[in-house]
């Protein structure tokens, strides 16, 4: 019987040179943004704040395993801090022409306090109040990086509120024995109380009362 002979063996191709210099490519590319990854652990801490947030719960929201949380964003506290920085850097922005502007001391502050409640209102599943009053103070306590956080926050704010006070008082809107570093304090404590019966879901309405009352307080009635 005569035997069939084999078909030749295809040849294989020579395998390509790796160049001096050329990266190694490795794994998948990320199918993710960042940034947006980084706004969904952003309302998600904001939601329940750090020791309540599992690693899984922020797989989860940002869809990345844990492995490409780590490769992109360092553990749960690094996040925590980034997301904590992109707040701040949201915020910052959505008020600073309001403090930039030239207008009347009163309407600055109304501008600023419904800009803040804009801000503290918002959420999908309901009111989440400000990160640094409801989850970063807390967090403060323990975490000395935090903490530098939050009061150069707290200080910032008193600041621009010093200036818009200092500003008005040059402009004769506010009496000559007023102080505007009181008032800044004043305006933001304003800031904090509503930010605080915000996360408890206090009707919009009744936060704006309590806007008004205090801008009465600092600026005078409105006559």
């Amino acid at each position: 019987m005569v035997q069939k002979s084999k078909p030749p063996a295809a040849a294989k191709e020579p395998e390509r040179p790796e160049r001096r210099g050329e990266p190694k490519r490795r794994g998948r590319p990320r199918a993710y943004e960042p940034e947006i990854a980084l706004g969904k652990a952003l309302d998600l801490f904001r939601k329940q704040g750090f020791a309540a947030t599992s690693l899984d719960d922020l797989s989860e929201a940002t869809g990345m395993n844990r492995p490409s949380l780590y490769g992109a964003f360092g553990d749960k506290r690094e996040l925590y801090i980034k997301s904590y920085q992109r707040y701040r850097e949201d915020a910052r922005a959505s008020m600073v022409e309001i403090f930039r502007e030239e207008m009347p001391v009163r309407e600055r502050l109304t501008r600023i306090y419904a800009a803040a409640l804009d801000i503290y209102l918002s959420g999908e599943t309901g009111p989440r109040g400000c990160f640094t009053v409801v989850t970063a103070a807390s967090e403060a306590v323990s975490d000395p990086e935090i903490r530098a956080m939050v009061i150069e926050g707290l200080t910032e704010l008193d600041k621009a509120f010093a200036n818009c006070f200092r500003r008005a008082k040059e402009k004769g809107e506010l009496p000559a024995n007023a102080d505007p570093a009181a008032l800044a304090q004043l305006a933001s404590a304003t800031v904090h109380t509503i930010a605080i019966r915000s996360r408890a879901r206090v009707p919009r309405k009744e936060l704006e009362a309590i806007v008004k009352g205090a801008i009465d307080v600092m600026v005078g009635s409105k006559g």
